[in-house]
């Protein structure tokens, strides 16, 4: 695929339209599912596997890929939003600093995401910055009867701008320059019985607020999702990580 445009949302969040003719088949993506990004290498080569009797073949060995939920997909149009939490190093934050229409990148997926009950009406959603896309196309899912608290930990004031809306939407943000945190404000809201709760940041943050909401607090178990995104001092945390002790 060949970047189409680029966009800084805020200082720390920026946008990636891709587009090409390999998106023909390409999926609708169910809320928070997630592609397979392959980014070229240092001297521009990108790899791209085939797929063979068992399994895909990688020619030119395995490329670096970091995994992202689809922003916004426009089948008639042949493009593919992804957005990028910029935070200096990192493979991917970097190629989304530099990127410019015309650079390639390969995508895998999609794959995964979260079936949404249509007929709940009371949702919790809580995320960081790698998860904002996630969080906003949930948002955009859901009914537009139910009502959504949606809490936002970001770096600063900066970051409080939003490219998604709901009607029954209701938006905290925990800024970190100022010591708040998400999972002191998430512990801290109010929930119904009934109150779906998806949460998805750092992966020690995520299992704190997974062992407070079930233990603590003893909301329904099937209630509850959360995701691990990244992990402190570790480059390219598993996609797999539920939050589980």
């Amino acid at each position: 695929m060949e970047v189409l445009s680029t966009q800084r949302i805020s200082p720390r969040l920026a946008s990636i339209v891709l587009g090409g003719d390999a998106l023909v088949g390409f999926r609708e993506p169910a809320p928070t599912a997630h592609i397979k990004l392959f980014l070229p290498s240092e001297d521009g080569q990108l790899a791209v596997p085939v797929v063979g009797p068992e399994g895909l073949i990688w020619p030119d060995g395995r490329p670096s890929m970091r995994t992202f939920t689809p922003r916004r997909y426009d089948a008639a149009a042949r493009t593919l939003e992804v957005q990028f939490a910029l935070h200096g190093e990192g493979l991917a934050s970097r190629w989304a600093e530099t990127a410019v229409p015309g650079d390639r990148a390969a995508i895998g997926g999609p794959g995964g995401g979260l079936a949404v009950d249509p007929e709940a009406r009371s949702w919790l959603i809580a995320a960081d910055e790698s998860a904002r896309p996630a969080a906003a196309v949930l948002v955009e899912a859901l009914s537009p009867q139910a009502s959504v608290e949606v809490h936002l930990e970001v770096e600063d004031e900066q970051e409080h701008l939003l490219d998604f809306d709901h009607p029954g939407m209701k938006v905290v943000w925990h800024d970190r320059s100022t010591g708040a945190g998400l999972v002191e404000g998430v512990l801290g809201a109010r929930l119904e019985p009934q109150t779906q709760v998806w949460v998805a940041a750092e992966a020690s943050a995520v299992r704190r607020i997974r062992a407070q909401l079930l233990v603590d607090r003893g909301h329904p178990r099937a209630q509850v999702t959360v995701r691990g995104y990244w992990r402190i001092g570790q480059a390219d945390h598993t996609d797999h990580d539920f939050g589980d002790d």
